[in-house]
């Protein structure tokens, strides 16, 4: 990979080395450049790491594929009209996934490099050594490392599965021809996302959790996903356990138990969505003396810092917050400790997530189970679509708004949608509770009229007052 960026790494020693090219390691590097510093980035495998390769731009484009499909089979559900699309040739939608991919990784990654001119590119397997780092047996001298060599789709523990020819989340979007059917094992956001979008292409979908729909987002919100997703054709098993899984003549066969009661699951194709792990084999952490968390990923504190002096780790690796917005975020934050003394620390109270289902579900903060975990007198509004009104004027009133707050403040302490707009609405949910705003401030704030986000005004209204008692625009 160096002939593609920038000259490889030569000798002498460097300010910082980080480990890992994708999100979180571009991030950590660019900082350090930033700051004057002399960074070597190390990278393994296709650079630009998960989220551009194989895991946001991929899945949501061919989400919003999808989507396009089911918006035109639903189309009466306006007076007067009807709709139909189908797809044509699945591998042009292949390729132009493909063709998106390869483009936003040239300009995103490769291209980036030459502009910064305190950045070496060096491709190879790197482990942190007492003086730095190695790469490819070759001693890489660096007086602080970044570790963010990000994760990979993790492998349940089921009875047979090592003799059974399953599709991840990378594999699954690389089919080069529709199966008639598909069974998605793990119902966490990766799980139900890609079991709605091949369930739109007309794919027969069985999505099985050993839990429920989102098993960290409110139970309202996974009883609705639940709903709305039967409603699609999509087969729902929940709080399952699993017992052994198959190769058969015709696919996939997976044994169950539920409720007290053995019952086999078929599918042409399974695909594994039961969740991600760090990826720390062959960095010799343990050796370097680098405390491990249970999950796999590595140990740090508030600041980014491993338990080795000098070596600091950030994103998936960490196991937490997988998000690739907090991997970039916390990589800058130990980019800027490692340059400048260690003053600034992670936070990640008012993160926002996000689900591209259709309705889309986006959170912040704390469930109500969470904050009366954490020790508050909880007050919470549920207010469901049918009362906003931009859902009645687009004749599409799937879902809810949750709002959890402190009785005895009032202060907002968490908010979970699930709408078709719901992505965009929950920024501001999160700076109301950056800002430590109350329900009743949250209640009062001019919103504009017939969007999505005037739903967190109604919702935070509804800790007052009934809120079908008010005209348009009214309170």
């Amino acid at each position: 990979m160096s002939d593609c960026c920038t000259p490889a790494a030569g000798s002498g020693r460097y300010d910082l080395a980080v480990i890992g090219a994708g999100s979180a390691g571009f991030s950590a590097a660019i900082t350090a450049a930033d700051q004057g510093a002399k960074v070597v980035l190390i990278g393994h495998g296709l650079i630009g790491g998960t989220c551009v390769n194989v895991g946001c731009v991929p899945s949501k484009t061919m989400i919003r594929m999808a989507e396009a499909l089911h918006g035109a089979r639903v189309a009466d559900r306006f007076a007067g009209i009807s709709g139909d699309a189908r797809i044509n040739d699945w591998s042009q939608v292949i390729a132009a996934k493909d063709a998106l991919v390869a483009t936003l990784r040239q300009k995103k990654y490769i291209d980036l490099l030459p502009e910064y001119e305190g950045v070496s590119y060096l491709e190879g397997a790197a482990r942190i050594t007492s003086s730095g780092v190695e790469v490819n047996g070759t001693g890489i001298l660096a007086d602080k490392v970044i570790v963010a060599t990000g994760s990979s789709p993790a492998l349940p523990d089921i009875p047979g599965l090592s003799g059974v020819p399953f599709l991840t989340s990378t594999t699954a979007l690389e089919l080069n021809k529709l199966p008639r059917s598909i069974m998605v094992l793990g119902g966490g956001y990766i799980g139900c996302e890609l079991a709605q979008m091949f369930a739109r292409t007309e794919v027969e979908v069985t999505l099985v959790t050993r839990s429920r729909l989102l098993p960290n987002a409110e139970p309202e919100i996974s009883h609705a996903l639940t709903g709305f997703f039967e409603e699609e054709g999509i087969k729902v098993r929940t709080n399952l356990i699993y017992c052994e899984i198959s190769k058969t003549d015709d696919g996939i066969a997976l044994n169950i138990e539920h409720g007290g009661k053995p019952e086999t699951i078929s599918a042409e194709e399974v695909i594994l969505t039961t969740g991600r792990s760090p990826n720390t084999n062959g960095l010799g952490l343990r050796e370097a003396g680098i405390e491990m968390l249970p999950n796999g990923g590595i140990f740090v504190d508030d600041h980014l810092r491993t338990t080795k002096p000098g070596v600091y780790a950030a994103g998936d690796v960490t196991g937490r917050d997988q998000f690739v917005y907090m991997a970039a975020y916390g990589a800058k934050l130990a980019a800027l400790n490692a340059m400048n003394g260690d003053s600034l620390m992670y936070d990640n109270t008012a993160m926002p997530w996000v689900v591209f289902t259709d309705p889309q579900i986006a959170g912040v903060g704390l469930s109500e189970a969470a904050a009366k975990s954490a020790g508050f007198d909880t007050k919470i509004s549920v207010l469901p679509l049918d009362q906003l009104p931009r859902a009645l004027a687009a004749r599409d009133t799937r879902g809810l708004i949750k709002l959890v707050a402190d009785t005895k403040t009032d202060r907002l302490l968490g908010a979970q949608i699930i709408a078709p707009e719901g992505s965009d609405s929950i920024q501001t949910a999160v700076l109301a509770i950056r800002h430590g705003m109350t329900t009743k401030a949250l209640g009062e704030t001019i919103f504009p009229y017939l969007t999505t986000v005037e739903g967190l005004k109604l919702a935070a209204q509804s800790f007052g007052k009934d809120v079908t008692k008010l005209s348009c625009c009214a309170g």
